[in-house]
């Protein structure tokens, strides 16, 4: 009854295991179809051109239907904060020895 048990959980552990891989797959393609436009974000983030599109923001010059979430200050910030820790997180990543 031990084997059998075993053999179960060595087959749970290779089910999740293959799922969790198939997801950060997919979803590393998607981060990494993104870096360009966070290069980009990066690169407006503080620039003159954003510093203007902020005070005319606030100067009302922009239609008020205007999605402006790029104009928060905290928008863009925690984008490419997250995007460094994230970037931390896989560099260091350990996989099995």
């Amino acid at each position: 009854m031990e084997q059998i048990e075993r053999i179960k959980q060595m087959e749970q552990r290779l089910e999740r295991s293959a799922a969790a891989v198939m997801e950060l797959s997919a979803a590393l393609e998607k981060y990494e179809a993104v870096q360009e436009g966070i290069k980009a974000l990066n690169k407006y983030y503080g620039s003159d051109v954003w510093r203007q599109d902020y005070a005319d923001d606030e100067a009302g010059l922009l239609p008020a239907d205007l999605k402006r979430g790029v104009l928060s200050e905290d928008g863009i910030w925690n984008l490419l904060s997250d995007a460094h820790e994230l970037n931390d997180r896989l560099q260091n990543f350990q996989t099995f020895p």
